[in-house]
């Protein structure tokens, strides 16, 4: 019988116990939707707030005559840590130690750190490019180890984007950039061209050097102040390749490298030079 009594009485407290939580569920729901509501309105807040002060930041950098990559590489960071605080400061309203957070977080170093070391490593490497300043944003590069080339566009705090001359967007990880062979192409302000010919060797070859070298001088586009001349450069099975070498402005480089060939082939032409192909001559008995 006493049996009986405790399991009826169990039984009335966990009923009692239900009672009181679905009478007390409509109130904790609607504290739990305030709450969420006011967490989304303040995100909202907060990320204009941040964009607030990146707009001043990045206007500040430009007023005191920072670098273009410098600068998307401080916004990009001072974005990335003032979110990380944002989603601290709101999980902490939710009741979410954010000391808790943090500890965990130490605790756990060795195995994030092993988890993001190619993040790390991306970030130690854009630090490195903004320091010791292999190219900034407008310099054409080509990356040695891929081959990659393009113009640079963004700096970023991981990685870096170049843009090819057919408007592909090529990411490049900033630890590849420190690590590896850079050739930035447009650091000096002029870039020597050298356009490779072959006349035959029955051709006048004075004659084909003076043609060239009218042809270069011609041009409106070539750096007089520097040398431009036409020398031999190799003697051919098939013919004499005549090397036609010039100095052009970097952004007048690719357009005055097309014309120089072009031309050559014209001023010979013109001159009754022969341009060779590759033959053979064979001699039978």
């Amino acid at each position: 019988m006493d049996l009986t009594d405790n399991v009826i009485e169990e039984v009335q407290k966990k009923e009692g116990l239900i009672a009181s939580f679905l009478d007390t569920l409509p109130e904790k729901a609607l504290n739990l939707g305030i709450r969420i509501g006011l967490a989304l309105v303040f995100f909202f807040i907060g990320m204009q707030l941040i964009r607030l002060i990146r707009k001043i930041i990045r206007k500040s950098m430009n007023r005191a005559g920072a670098e273009t990559g410098v600068i998307q590489f401080v916004d990009s960071f001072v974005k990335a840590s003032l979110y990380i605080i944002l989603i601290l400061t709101l999980a902490s309203s939710f009741g979410v130690d954010a000391a808790s957070i943090v500890a965990l977080l130490g605790s756990a170093g060795v195995a994030i750190g092993l988890a993001v070391q190619g993040s790390l490593s991306n970030l130690a490497g854009g630090v490195l490019i903004l320091l010791l300043k292999p190219f900034k944003v407008g310099d054409y590069i080509v990356e040695g180890s891929s081959g990659k080339e393009g113009t640079v566009k963004e700096i970023q705090i991981f990685y870096t984007k170049l843009l090819t001359y057919d408007n592909q967007t090529i990411i490049l990880p900033n630890g590849n950039l420190a690590n590896n062979t850079i050739v930035n192409v447009t650091a000096a302000e002029c870039r020597r061209c050298d356009v490779m010919v072959s006349v035959s060797y029955s051709a006048d070859l004075k004659k084909a050097k003076e043609v060239l070298t009218r042809m270069l001088s011609a041009d409106p586009n070539i750096m007089k102040d520097r040398d431009h001349f036409v020398f031999v450069d190799a003697l051919e099975d098939s013919g004499i390749n005549l090397c036609v070498r010039c100095w052009f402005k970097n952004e007048d480089f690719w357009q005055g490298k097309w014309r120089i060939t072009e031309n050559c082939k014209y001023v010979l032409d013109e001159a009754g030079i022969e341009i060779p192909f590759p033959q053979m001559d064979v001699h039978m008995r």
